[in-house]
């Protein structure tokens, strides 16, 4: 921990003791925003004890930091400097303070992360099975794998079961998932994924949302020079989800399908830059509708 002056700095022990030693300073510093680096289940956990002593924070993205360290000439990194470029660049930047996600939220948050960790290792273990060939495709390392793929897919089957009743049991949640998969293309999955990873929808317009999923051209220009569009950064979950559900949208929506064949008929446009845009209009139409409390029709074609 350190302050924006670097007149106060501290060490605290990353537990259960250290957390609450922390949060016990902090209240006693009164301090205006709290900002600390994305760094997952470790940051998370701090995250907790700091909302339940009230402090406002910001989570930032740890790239960010360190291109401001860098920015600054400070090309060394340890916990000290660390934490000296985190409190300056709040100091500089400012992030707004962010609420904290309710328990149910971060329980879902949590069953999603397991069902993509899930998916991964079903697809290395397929893999695996494909790779074997002569005399091994009948010894025991392919039944192992053939074991270890039942067990997983045993096991995802169980937690969509999980992810379906709770959904199911909270009327909020169960709302917001019958309102967005009412968009041809868009399944539970992506629903899911958009409504914990992205709680931003519906809040903002529609260049920050493109923004912040990271469906934003953004300009590379110089002088007489005009460089090509390109998205970069944002929230790769939620791209990935946006991305699957444009594909299966092009066989079942006709907005997206439409937009899909002008952009490409002649050439005017890539495939792969044709389907970017379908996915920034499929999320401006999705954040019209969670917005407005609206389902999905016609009209939203132009939202």
């Amino acid at each position: 921990m350190a302050s924006e002056d670097g007149a106060l700095e501290a060490r605290f022990a990353n537990d259960e003791q250290g957390h609450g030693q922390l949060a016990a300073q902090l209240r006693e510093l009164k301090p205006q925003l709290v900002v600390m680096e994305a760094t997952g289940n470790f940051q998370l956990e701090l995250s907790v004890v700091l909302a339940g002593a009230k402090l406002p924070m910001a989570v930032v993205n740890p790239r960010q930091v360190r291109d401001f360290a860098k920015a600054l000439g400070f090309l060394a990194k340890t916990d000290a400097i660390d934490a000296r470029t985190i409190a300056r660049f709040g100091a500089t930047v400012k992030p707004e303070a962010q609420p904290l996600p309710d328990d149910e939220t971060l329980e879902l948050e949590a069953l999603m992360t397991r069902r993509r960790q899930l998916i991964s290792m079903i697809a290395s273990e397929k893999n695996r099975l494909q790779a074997l060939f002569g005399p091994a495709k009948k010894s025991w390392a392919e039944k192992s794998i053939r074991d270890t793929l039942s067990h997983l897919v045993k096991q995802l089957s169980q937690l969509d079961k999980d992810l379906h009743k709770r959904i199911e049991r909270s009327p909020v949640w169960r709302a917001k998932d019958d309102l967005l998969k009412s968009v041809p293309g868009i399944g539970k999955v992506t629903s899911l994924t958009l409504s914990i990873h992205l709680p931003e929808l519906g809040t903002l317009d529609r260049k920050q949302i493109a923004a912040l999923a990271g469906l934003a051209p953004l300009n590379r220009d110089s002088g007489k020079v005009v460089g090509k569009r390109r998205i970069w950064g944002g929230r790769a979950s939620v791209r990935t989800a946006l991305y699957m559900a444009c594909v299966a949208s092009l066989r079942c929506n006709p907005v997206i399908k439409t937009l899909y064949t002008r952009l490409t008929q002649l050439g005017r446009k890539p495939p792969k830059v044709a389907l970017v845009a379908c996915m920034r209009k499929m999320l401006t139409i999705l954040n019209a509708m969670v917005r407005d409390h609206r389902p999905w029709n016609h009209a939203l074609a132009g939202a």
